[in-house]
């Protein structure tokens, strides 16, 4: 048992008005600049704006960063949170700019980084029945700010594929597959993450729905059926549609097939630069 002397002894002092001491400030002798510190992982409550001028409440995983001069041994994370904690509304392509300016006044940085990914939920019917449920979105926005100025939109998006070999060998049925088509798109002007998600549930065999009848599930199989589509088809007919698009900028788009028959996935990926 500790002397109750001993204890005090050992604990450091506390005098009203003592300076605490600024250890991330202090310099630091090795003379390597730091790309990107910050936190990770971030668990926030958000606001997403929707196409029909709606807000969603959701919660967004953020990654928080800006650049570290080689003179400086650390960064302040707790700024970080404090300056996320001044923009939990609405988070979208007005208001990202807005941290990032404050990150990078906030931690004399030169460059800040912003990354959320969050799920979007939309309401969606059943192509013959109309029943309707919610289907859910893995959403998000990449920006940067600074020395480089960047906003990316960021969408996963599942679909069903069905394959045009199985399809022309086989003497009746086809084999088809979950596909999941990820992007991340320059926006140019407003891009509504709706509109990148229907631009690619469009490029598939068939789309995915929250709940289907047997009516429903007789039109989906038929129209995977007529529609099949390889990886490279999926990839292209995003490109397509993006190409389109007037407030799409340079993109990259990935599409990977979960196989139903092979034991291996599917791959295409395809990156574009616009004028």
């Amino acid at each position: 048992m500790v002397a109750k002397d001993a204890i005090e002894e050992m604990t450091p002092s506390k005098t009203e008005g003592t300076p605490l001491v600024d250890i991330q400030s202090s310099p630091d002798g090795r003379n390597i600049p730091i790309d990107k510190v910050g936190v990770r992982n971030v668990k926030y409550p958000i606001k997403v704006l929707e196409r029909n001028n709606g807000v969603q409440q959701t919660y967004g995983v953020f990654s928080l960063t800006v650049d570290l001069p080689r003179e400086f041994k650390g960064t302040h994370m707790s700024r970080f949170l404090e300056v996320l904690g001044e923009y939990n509304h609405e988070i979208g392509g007005d208001t990202i700019p807005r941290i990032l300016a404050k990150l990078r006044d906030k931690l004399d940085a030169e460059t800040a980084h912003l990354e959320v990914k969050f799920n979007l939920f939309r309401e969606k019917a059943a192509p013959v029945t109309g029943k309707v449920g919610m289907m859910g979105y893995e959403c998000g926005f990449i920006a940067t700010g600074g020395a480089i100025d960047e906003f990316l939109v960021y969408a996963q998006v599942p679909v069903t594929t069905l394959c045009p070999c199985s399809k022309e060998i086989s003497a009746f049925g086809a084999h088809n597959q979950r596909g999941y088509v990820t992007v991340k798109v320059e926006a140019r002007g407003m891009l509504w993450l709706e509109d990148v998600i229907d631009m690619i549930e469009s490029a598939g065999s068939a789309q995915l729905y929250p709940v289907l009848k047997r009516p429903d599930e007789k039109f989906v199989t038929e129209q995977a059926y007529q529609n099949p589509r390889f990886v490279e088809d999926m990839v292209r007919e995003v490109a397509l549609a993006f190409d389109k698009h007037p407030n799409v900028g340079n993109y990259e788009v990935e599409v990977e097939n979960h196989e139903s028959i092979h034991d291996h996935n599917a791959y295409a990926f395809v990156r574009r630069q616009k004028p």
